[in-house]
Formats: C-alpha cells, structure tokens, sequence
C-alpha cells in the first residue's frame, strides 16, 4: 500500500482516494485546502508516506521547506506579510 493506511484520511487523499483542491505536489508531500478553511487559503501541508506525527517525518527540514513555499505564495497571492502557520 505504499506505506499509506487504509483509513486515514490523509492517506486517502494522498491516493487520490477523496477528491482534494491541491495546490502544490512533490514526490514527498502534498499541500491541500482545507474542507472547512479558518481563513481564506487555509492550506495543510502531508508527507505522500503515512506518519503519526509531523515530527516523526524523517526530512523534516524538506516538510519545513514546502511549508515555507506555500506561505511565500499565500503571500503574494493575498498581498499580506502575515502568515499563521500551525504544526500538528
């Protein structure tokens, strides 16, 4: 199964299983908004492979770095210099 699980949520969507607004993909982690966003762009950044934790993600410094990415283009896109990120 590609080290996703067969009934998580986020797994799912990594497969494609539930359909999903992406807005960035890499061979490692996928970034989505969220079903039922706090603000306009809520984005949840996943690694493709199933981890309890974020910290357990073994290149978590990549993980950081999508993050970064997608918080760079929230940026730009709504014309602000704040970003709330949020790790869980």
């Amino acid at each position: 199964m590609n080290n996703l699980k067969a009934s998580c949520i986020f797994c799912k969507i990594g497969r494609k299983e539930i359909p999903a607004e992406i807005v960035y993909e890499d061979d490692d982690f996928l970034a989505f908004l969220d079903i039922k966003p706090q603000s306009p762009g809520h984005t949840l950044v996943i690694p493709k492979k199933h981890y309890r934790w974020v910290w357990d993600v073994p290149n978590i410094g990549e993980y950081f770095e999508v993050a970064k990415k997608i918080a760079a283009a929230q940026q730009k896109a709504f014309n602000t210099e704040v970003i709330w990120s949020k790790v869980m």
